[in-house]
């Protein structure tokens, strides 16, 4: 009896697996599963390229460091971090290139902020929510993993008088020129919803020639860019 009771829950075991593995349910399931893998994928391939998107949605690991940084032969601020000097070498020499056209049209750009890892990214979250308070923080500084500076292909650049605003010569140069050589404004003004974060005429982002140009002509962001494509 022991034995033909423990066949019994045995089969019925088997048949509760089998109704489980066919059942719309156990489908709706799988195929979450498989959604999530494919976007992380999608992610994983555009980080071969130029267009890795970074946001409050996708981010990077906490040991995520792009491969190739190379030091900017360009000048920085005083208070520079030496870390913050590097930019993968596709847009390290862009934003050279950028840099030096500039100049040569009297326009003086100047480095203030390059890669960041992800512990520096939380530094300087603390730093800005201690002084300027969280509301502030959240409008205009990145979570650790969820900063474009961690990928290498971001930087923030100034001017001499450190005022760079939409109404000094130097960001309006750069907001109608940066895409010539690769770059977009990461974050445009009135975009705010869809970058999820304020205006930043400093900021700018290596998605390559190709990509800028369009962005730019389209007056997107790489985001609207990346979706357009699906």
């Amino acid at each position: 009896k022991k034995k033909n009771k423990l066949f019994g829950i045995i089969v019925v075991l088997g048949i509760i697996a089998f109704v489980g593995y066919f059942s719309p349910l156990g489908n709706l399931m799988n195929q979450e599963e498989t959604h999530i893998k494919e976007v992380i994928n999608k992610n994983s391939i555009t980080s071969n390229n130029y267009t890795l998107l970074v946001n409050k949605q996708y981010m990077l690991g906490k040991d995520y460091v792009p491969k190739n940084l190379e030091k900017l032969n360009i000048d920085f601020l005083s208070d520079t971090s030496e870390e913050s000097k590097y930019m993968v070498k596709k847009a390290a020499d862009a934003l050279e290139d950028l840099v030096e056209t500039a100049k040569e049209e009297n326009i003086t750009l100047i480095g203030s902020s390059a890669y960041r890892s992800y512990k520096s990214q939380e530094r300087v979250l603390n730093q800005e929510t201690n002084s300027k308070g969280t509301v502030y923080a959240n409008k205009y500084v990145a979570k650790p993993g969820q900063s474009e500076h961690q990928s290498g292909l971001a930087i923030d650049v100034t001017n001499k008088a450190r005022c760079f605003d939409k109404t000094s010569v130097e960001a309006q140069w750069l907001a109608k020129n940066a895409y010539r050589f690769g770059f977009i404004l990461r974050y445009p003004e009135g975009k705010e919803n869809i970058t999820g974060y304020n205006y930043e005429p400093w900021h700018i982002r290596y998605v390559g020639k190709k990509v800028a140009k369009e962005i730019y002509n389209n007056s997107e962001t790489l985001e609207e860019y990346l979706e357009r494509l699906g």
